[in-house]
């Protein structure tokens, strides 16, 4: 299983409009971070987990020809704004795109997107079935089996997932006990770290590297991560072996 960062940035991405700031000004791409997703693939499986507001530029920047299914984590903007470029693949592959989501997220992608799903199949808009997830202990995409875990983003209930020994955690700054026991023992885990200061609704990263010890995983990547963390090449040399930033473009082999 190959997972690709498609971003790693948070809602606003980095750099930020009308910053001028050492992280922003950056020339080191690992500081250049579209808004977070990943891409994970098998031989025989092509899977997004998000659709932020870059997904059009991400699948041309990652060469993605092919997409089995779009999976969500929740409905925050961020998250979901660019489903309407799922229609070039609905174009290629002639078929509808497969997108899972909770109930949450599925109410807000029918409100955003209602022209997708007002049952009046124009030419050109995208082709979706939505799939529910809500409440599923599993479910199987391809020869991909996923496992939610259920954190919280302030008040709001997001979706990580475990798929094998890869964990994919984002927007959260509570794990209940029982879904932190369904991340332990991974192989690679990736996780939230907005920034160093506390946040009401993000792991700061001394808790991101509290929660990577807690599960002892391998290897820990920190995903949606805005300007205020610093530069990469500063922080990188900060954090324990194990822990690294994530940038745009990495590829991890699982």
């Amino acid at each position: 299983m190959t997972i690709t960062f498609l971003g790693t940035g948070t809602s606003q991405g980095v750099p930020m409009i009308g910053c001028s700031c050492a992280v922003c000004q950056s020339k080191d791409k690992r500081d250049n971070r579209l808004r977070s997703a990943i891409w994970v693939r098998t031989g025989n499986t092509s899977v997004v987990i998000d659709t932020g507001p870059d997904f059009r530029y991400q699948m041309l920047r990652a060469r993605v020809h092919r997409l089995d299914a779009i999976v969500y984590t929740h409905g925050h903007k961020d998250h979901v704004a660019g489903l309407d470029d799922v229609r070039a693949f609905n174009y290629w592959q002639q078929e509808p795109i497969a997108i899972y989501a909770n109930a949450q997220t599925e109410e807000v992608l029918r409100r955003e997107f209602q022209y997708v799903f007002n049952g009046i199949r124009y030419p050109g808009i995208p082709q979706v079935d939505i799939v529910s997830i809500e409440n599923k202990s599993s479910f199987q995409i391809g020869d991909l089996i996923f496992h939610p875990i259920k954190v919280l983003h302030y008040k709001l209930e997001v979706y990580g997932f475990r798929i094998g020994d890869f964990c994919y955690v984002t927007d959260v700054n509570f794990i209940r006990p029982e879904e932190l026991a369904k991340i332990k023992g991974c192989k690679i885990l990736v996780i939230s770290a907005l920034r160093k200061e506390k946040h009401i609704s993000h792991f700061s990263l001394e808790e991101a590297i509290a929660i990577s010890r807690l599960t002892g995983a391998g290897q820990t990547y920190l995903t949606h991560i805005s300007h205020q963390m610093g530069l990469a090449a500063e922080v990188e040399r900060e954090l324990p072996t194990n822990i690294h930033l994530s940038y745009d473009g990495l590829t991890l082999e699982v």
